[in-house]
């Protein structure tokens, strides 16, 4: 019976731990609608900077860009300076990172 009882606790430890990780993780991830004021690329074309203003407050956001995907759709103009984009970005530390960055209307 004791051995069944402390597998019973061990599970519920291991249950309760899991959930009180996974909220943690996606607090900072933030969502928005906003039109793009500036694009700065990096000179070395592996990193991009886009300053967006939120569709709902009006502020302006800095997101930084690593994604190869997004970076080719600056280069090559699919994504340009005015276009409507729905970004998704980590917010953790101050540091804006981009975790999906799309036109509204598709690309």
């Amino acid at each position: 019976m004791p051995k069944t009882l402390s597998q019973l606790l061990i599970s519920i430890a291991l249950a309760a731990a899991a959930l009180t990780i996974s909220p943690v993780a996606s607090a900072d991830d933030v969502k928005m609608v906003g039109v793009i004021t500036k694009i700065t690329m990096a000179g070395d074309g592996k990193s991009a900077q886009a300053i967006l203003k939120d569709g709902k407050t009006g502020e302006s956001v800095t997101i930084n860009i690593t994604d190869d995907l997004t970076l080719d759709k600056f280069k090559d103009k699919r994504i340009v300076e005015g276009d409507e984009i729905r970004a998704k970005f980590d917010n953790t530390g101050g540091k804006n990172e981009s975790k999906s960055f799309k036109k509204t209307a598709g690309c």
